[in-house]
């Protein structure tokens, strides 16, 4: 298990990587009940982790598109998703 340290410096796919891994042998369903609780924990964080570097990407990609300008009209994250659930 990695540091908080080490944590920070990987990147949102390495991260995503390590929880489909750790996913995928909690669905196997064959490891003890402390093995399980360590991995859901080290999944958690890395979730969390994930979660962030999204937010991080979002808020940047809000940042350019207000530098530009007024030269693209873009509906913001939030509404761009609802108005794809309607489809």
């Amino acid at each position: 298990m990695l540091t908080r340290k080490a944590d920070e410096s990987l990147s949102y796919e390495a991260a995503l990587a390590e929880l489909e891994r750790i996913v995928q042998q909690m669905e196997d369903g064959s490891l003890p009940l402390e093995a399980s609780l360590d991995l859901f924990e080290r999944g958690m964080t890395l979730a969390r982790l994930c979660r962030a570097r999204l937010s991080a990407a979002e808020q940047r990609i809000e940042t350019i598109l207000k530098s530009a300008d007024g030269d693209f009209v873009i509906a913001p994250f939030a509404a761009a998703a609802d108005d794809a659930d309607d489809e």
